[in-house]
């Protein structure tokens, strides 16, 4: 069985290009689903109506939604291969954009819309730079030039990634991916797959509960304003 993790921002075409890649291989692999949302969803319900493939859906609620995939994978896995899939897709939310759900022996793409900015890419490295393969939806609503330089900054995140402009609602510039995905390779060990990136260092006392405002409250990943570097870091 092949293991395709997909991620993106909300309403960039997730789950048009999940759509593209169960037509392609729903002959061939008897494509299984599950998505990973934050309190809603209903791609599994509309794509086991439209295709009858097995789906699921897991909400994460409490925790971030790429942390909820990486929770529940291993029963996924599992759950893919009883049903007697070749193919197992994992949609995340991926809202954070702090984090990465890709893993070794699975192909990561991150899908990004062309109308969400030229500087959007900069803005979710950590989820582009994981990928094997960037999908850019809507490329028909903007102009060569702006997917010039979308494209561009995609590059200055992950030099080596490959790109795949397309409508996903048609699938039209698909077909690369298709190919790439079905010459990846099966899972071997489903019991040593690992996160492939380093996920942050930790929650805060917010994420824990906390509610009072001011650095002065809390502990652990702690910055003024003032401080001259503004990412925080933990210590």
């Amino acid at each position: 069985m092949k293991l395709a993790i997909i991620a993106g921002p909300a309403s960039v075409g997730k789950t048009a290009v999940v759509r593209q890649i169960i037509r392609e291989f729903r002959e061939s692999s008897n494509p299984a689903y599950v998505k990973i949302d934050v309190v809603r969803a209903f791609e599994d319900e509309e794509l086991r109506e439209e295709f009858g493939i097995p789906t699921r859906k897991v909400y994460s609620g409490d925790l971030c939604p790429d942390h909820a995939g990486i929770m529940v994978l291993q029963d996924a896995i599992s759950w893919a291969q009883n049903v007697g899939s070749g193919l197992l897709i994992i949609e995340s939310a991926g809202l954070c954009l702090r984090c990465t759900p890709y893993t070794t022996q699975s192909f990561g793409i991150a899908v990004l819309s062309a109308v969400s900015g030229s500087n959007s890419p900069l803005k979710m490295a950590p989820m582009i730079a994981q990928a094997d393969m960037a999908v850019v939806t809507k490329t028909d609503l903007v102009s060569q030039a702006e997917k010039e330089v979308f494209r561009e900054y995609i590059k200055e995140v992950a030099p080596s990634i490959d790109i795949i402009e397309t409508n996903a609602t048609q699938g039209t510039g698909m077909r690369y991916l298709m190919k790439a995905l079905a010459a990846y390779p099966d899972l071997s060990d489903a019991a040593q797959i690992v996160l492939r990136g380093s996920p942050p260092l930790g929650v805060c006392t917010i994420c824990v509960g906390k509610k009072e405002i001011g650095w002065q409250h809390h502990f652990g990943v702690i910055r003024p304003l003032e401080e001259a570097d503004n990412i925080y870091r933990g210590d």
